[in-house]
C-alpha cells in the first residue's frame, strides 16, 4: 500500500512540479491544491507506517533511541518543514501574492517524508517474510514419536497411548513400527533404522541385550523390549530440549546502525538546537535560524543509514536465491561473512547417504558375473539398503536375476535361499564361516575392507565361497573440491559424525579433511559445536534430524536441501542443490555482502559528517555557502541513491568463483600440533613402567611425545595427526598394561 501511495505522491510532487507532468484541470493555477494533495498522501503513508512513530518516539522518551527513532525523526522533520511551507503559501494568498505562492511548492519535502517510511518498510517486510521458524523444527521432532504403543500386561497385548508407557513396561514392536520409548531388547532379532537419531543410513542389527531408542523404526524382525526411559527422559526428548534451548540462547546480530543510533539521534537533535540558538544570538531572524535547524534534521535523515544494511541484504539474498542458496534472515547473510570454522556432517552431506558397491572380489575359479548374479538373486528378496546397493550394481551391468525359494533373513547374520536346488547364503564373516570354508587371504581382505570403512558381504553357493562384495557410502562428486575451496578461504574444517572412526577417517582422508570427530550422538554434536564457538564463528552443515541441535547451536546452520524437514527448519541457510560447493559459495556471498554493508555505512556516515555542518551554516560566514532545505533533501536522496547503487553491485558477484578469495593460512596445522589425548592406564607401578608405556606410545606414527605417570595412572599423548583410540590402546596393552 505504501508503495502505491508513494508513486502517486512522487507523480504529483516531482513529476508535475519539476517536470510539468499533466494533472486534472482543477489543479491548473492552484498550487495550494497540489500542496494539499501531497500532504494528504503523506499522512496516509504515515498512518500505514505508524509503528515507526510509536516505537521511535517511545524509545526516545525512554532514553533508548533506535532505528525507528531515526526514521520517525527524519520523516517528522521533513513533514513539519513542508507543513510550514504550506502555511506560508496560505499567507501569500492573504496578502494578494498568489504568484509567489507557487514558489513554496519547491520548499515542500512531503515526498522525502513518505519515501523514508516506505523504503525502510519494504526492507523490513522482505526480511520478516524470510525469518526462520524454529517452532516448526520442534513440531517435526515431536511428530517422530508414535501415538500408540503395544505393551504386554497380564500376559496379553494391550494397545495404549504412547504417553502412558511406564518404565519397566514390556512393549512389542513389529516390522515397520516406531519404538515408543527407549529400552533394552529382551526377545527377538531385527534391524533398526536409527537415522532419526544418528543420521546414519544403514540399519543397526539388534538382538537380546541391545539398547533401542524412541522414534527409531523397526525394519524387519519382531522385537520385545523393556522400557528404560519414557516421556521427557528419552533420547528424542533430549534432542527437542536442546533445539529449544539453543534457539533461546542464539542472539540476533545487532545492526551497526542500531548501535550508533543511541549516539547519533541525540547528537543530531543537540546540533539542530545549538544551530538555531547560535544563529539567533548572532542576530539572524527566527525564520532563518529555524530553517538552519530544520536543514540539519532533514540532511541528517537516516534514509541512507537505514538503507545501508537492508538493501545490501535484499540484493545479497536475491543473488543467493538465484544460485540455490536460501538465507532465511538478514542476520544469516551477515553471519556467513564472518565464519572461520565449518563443521560438516558426514552422511548425506560429504557423502550421498546411499550405499553403493565399492568392490567385487571373487574367489578362485569364480567370475565376477557369476558372483553378482548369485548375490543379486539372493538380495532381491531383501529390503535392506545393502541389498539395494547390490541390485543397483547388477542392473548397471545388465545382469538378470533368477528366482529363489525358501528365502530366510537371519537378523544380525545374513540371508539364505535355494537357487535351482543349490543353497545360497550371504552375510558377515562369522555367519559365512558356518556355511563354507573361508581362506586366510579372504579373512585378511575382510579385515582390510572393514578398516577402510566398507561393509564386506560374503556369498556362498553349494557350500563354496563365491567371493566378497564390499558396500560403502559414496562420496559426493564435489565434496573434495568444496573442502579444497574452504581451505583456500582460510576456513578450518571439522567433520562430525555418528559413524565409527575407521569409516569416518577414510572419508575424511579421501576429501582432504584433517580434523575428524567420530562416534558422536546428537547431544555430542551440539556440545562439540558449542566448544568450537569459543574459538570463533562456527557454521554447521547437516541434513538429518540428528543434526538439528548442532545446526541451531552454531552461529550459522546450513541445511542440505535434500535433508529432512526438521534440519531445514532448524537451519539459517538452505542449500537447495544439496551441493557441498554451495557452502563456500554462501560464505563468499556473505563476505561480499558484509563488505558492501560496511561500504554503505561508511559513505552514509561521511555524507552526514559533511552535510550536517553545511546545513548548520558553518560555511556561511567563510564561503557564503548556505544550504536550502530543498537541496538538503536532494543531497539526502542522492546519498540513498548511492547506497542502493552500491548494493546493486552485489548482483555481479560470482559466488562460485574462487578468484577473489583471500588466501589465509589455515589453522589446521596449529590444531594438529597441539592435539592431546589422555589415557587412563591400570598396572603402572614405578618409573620403569612409565618408561615402558612412554616407549610403546612414542613408537606409533603421529605421536610426538608421551608423558606417563604411575601415580596418576595416566598417559598424556601429544599428536601431530589424529591417531585412533584403538591404536593407542593396542600399543599400551601390547606393553602389558590395561587401558581403562
Amino acid at each position: 500500500y505504501s508503495c502505491g501511495f508513494l508513486v502517486l505522491l512522487m507523480y504529483v510532487s516531482m513529476g508535475h512540479t519539476m517536470w510539468g507532468w499533466p494533472l486534472p484541470s482543477f489543479f491548473d493555477g492552484n498550487p495550494m491544491a497540489v500542496g494539499l494533495v501531497q500532504m494528504l498522501l503523506t499522512i496516509i503513508i504515515a498512518v500505514i507506517n505508524r509503528d515507526f512513530f510509536i516505537n521511535g518516539f517511545k524509545g526516545l522518551v525512554h532514553g533508548a533511541p533506535n532505528m525507528d527513532t531515526l526514521v520517525a525523526l527524519g520523516s517528522s522533520a521533513a513533514f513539519a518543514y513542508s507543513l510550514y511551507a504550506l502555511f506560508a503559501m496560505t499567507a501569500c494568498y492573504t496578502v494578494g501574492e498568489a504568484a509567489h505562492a507557487a514558489h513554496y511548492l519547491h520548499e515542500m519535502y512531503f515526498e522525502s517524508s513518505a519515501m523514508i517510511l516506505t523504503l525502510i518498510t519494504v526492507g523490513k517486510t522482505l526480511e520478516a517474510h524470510s525469518k526462520g521458524r524454529t517452532t516448526d523444527a520442534l513440531k517435526g521432532l515431536l511428530q517422530l514419536s508414535p501415538k500408540t504403543a503395544v505393551v504386554i500386561r497380564d500376559g496379553a497385548e494391550l494397545e495404549i497411548p504412547a504417553a502412558e508407557v511406564k518404565t519397566g513396561d514390556i512393549f512389542v514392536v513389529r516390522p515397520g513400527d516406531s519404538l515408543p520409548a527407549d529400552g533394552v531388547v529382551v526377545d527377538g532379532h531385527s534391524a533398526v533404522d536409527e537415522s532419526a537419531l544418528t543420521g546414519e543410513s544403514l540399519p543397526v542389527e539388534k538382538s537380546v541385550g541391545d539398547t533401542v531408542s524412541a522414534a527409531t523404526v523397526n525394519t524387519s524382525g519382531f522385537l520385545r523390549c523393556e522400557a528404560t526411559h519414557v516421556g521427557q527422559d528419552t533420547a528424542l526428548s533430549g534432542i527437542i530440549k536442546m533445539v529449544s534451548d539453543a534457539a533461546a540462547t542464539k542472539a540476533p546480530i545487532a545492526k551497526l546502525a542500531d548501535k550508533v543510533s543511541g549516539i547519533f539521534v541525540p547528537t543530531v537533535i543537540v546540533i539542530a538546537v545549538v544551530t538555531a540558538v547560535v544563529w539567533i544570538l548572532c542576530g539572524a531572524t527566527f525564520g532563518f535560524a529555524l530553517a538552519r535547524a530544520v536543514s540539519v534534521l532533514v540532511i541528517s535523515c537516516p534514509c541512507a543509514l537505514g538503507l545501508a544494511t537492508p538493501v545490501a541484504v535484499m540484493v545479497g539474498s536475491g543473488v543467493g536465491a538465484k544460485n540455490g542458496i536460501l538465507f532465511k534472515t538478514a542476520a544469516a547473510l551477515e553471519e556467513a561473512g564472518r565464519i572461520d570454522t565449518v563443521v560438516l556432517d558426514k552422511t548425506g552431506t560429504v557423502t550421498t547417504g546411499c550405499p553403493v558397491v565399492s568392490g567385487v572380489y571373487t574367489a578362485d575359479g569364480v567370475s565376477e558375473r557369476e558372483l553378482l548374479e548369485s548375490a543379486a538373486s539372493l538380495e532381491k528378496m531383501s529390503e535392506h539398503p545393502l541389498a539395494k546397493a547390490i541390485m543397483s550394481k547388477a542392473d548397471e551391468m545388465g545382469i538378470e536375476t533368477a528366482d529363489v525359494t525358501d528365502f530366510t533373513a537371519l537378523p544380525g547374520n545374513g540371508l539364505t535361499a535355494i537357487l535351482s536346488d543349490s543353497p545360497l547364503s550371504g552375510g558377515n564373516l562369522k555367519f559365512t564361516e558356518t556355511r563354507a570354508s573361508v581362506s586366510k587371504e579372504m579373512r585378511t581382505l575382510v579385515d582390510e575392507l572393514s578398516k577402510m570403512g566398507q561393509t564386506p558381504l560374503l556369498f556362498t553357493k553349494d557350500g563354496r565361497l563365491l567371493g566378497i562384495i564390499s558396500v560403502a557410502d559414496a562420496i559426493k562428486a564435489d565434496s573434495k573440491k568444496a573442502v579444497s575451496e574452504l581451505k583456500r578461504m582460510g576456513i578450518r574444517i571439522v567433520m562430525l559424525t555418528g559413524d565409527n572412526e575407521n569409516t569416518a577417517r577414510v572419508i575424511g582422508d579421501a576429501v582432504g579433511i584433517d580434523e575428524v570427530i567420530a562416534g558422536v550422538l546428537p547431544d555430542g554434536k551440539e556440545a562439540v559445536v558449542r566448544d568450537l564457538k569459543s574459538h570463533g564463528k562456527v557454521a554447521m552443515v547437516g541434513d538429518g534430524i540428528n543434526d538439528a541441535p548442532a545446526l541451531t547451536r552454531a552461529d550459522l546452520g546450513l541445511a542440505i536441501g535434500a535433508g529432512t524437514d526438521v534440519a531445514i527448519d532448524a537451519a539459517d541457510v538452505v542449500l537447495m542443490k544439496s551441493s557441498l560447493s554451495d557452502v563456500s559459495a554462501a560464505i563468499r556471498l556473505g563476505r561480499a555482502a558484509l563488505r558492501n554493508i560496511r561500504e554503505n555505512l561508511f559513505w552514509a556516515f561521511v555524507y552526514n559528517c559533511v552535510g550536517i555542518p553545511l546545513a548548520a551554516g558553518a560555511f556561511t560566514a567563510l564561503l557564503g555557502w548556505e544550504l536550502n532545505p530543498m537541496f538538503g533533501a536532494a543531497a539526502m536522496s542522492l546519498s540513498s541513491f548511492c547506497v542502493v547503487t552500491n548494493a546493486l553491485r552485489l548482483n555481479f558477484v560470482d559466488v562460485h568463483s574462487a578468484k577473489r578469495d583471500k588466501k589465509k593460512k589455515s589453522n589446521n596445522k596449529k590444531e594438529k600440533k597441539t592435539m592431546e589425548k589422555t589415557l587412563k592406564i591400570e598396572g603402572m607401578m614405578c618409573a620403569h613402567c612409565e618408561a615402558h608405556v612412554k616407549k610403546a606410545l612414542e613408537a606409533l606414527d603421529g605421536v610426538v611425545s608421551a608423558e606417563a605417570s604411575h601415580e596418576k595412572g595416566t598417559a598424556v599423548v601429544t599428536l601431530n595427526v589424529d591417531v585412533s583410540n584403538e591404536a593407542l590402546k593396542a600399543a599400551v596393552e601390547e606393553a602389558g598394561y590395561k587401558v581403562l
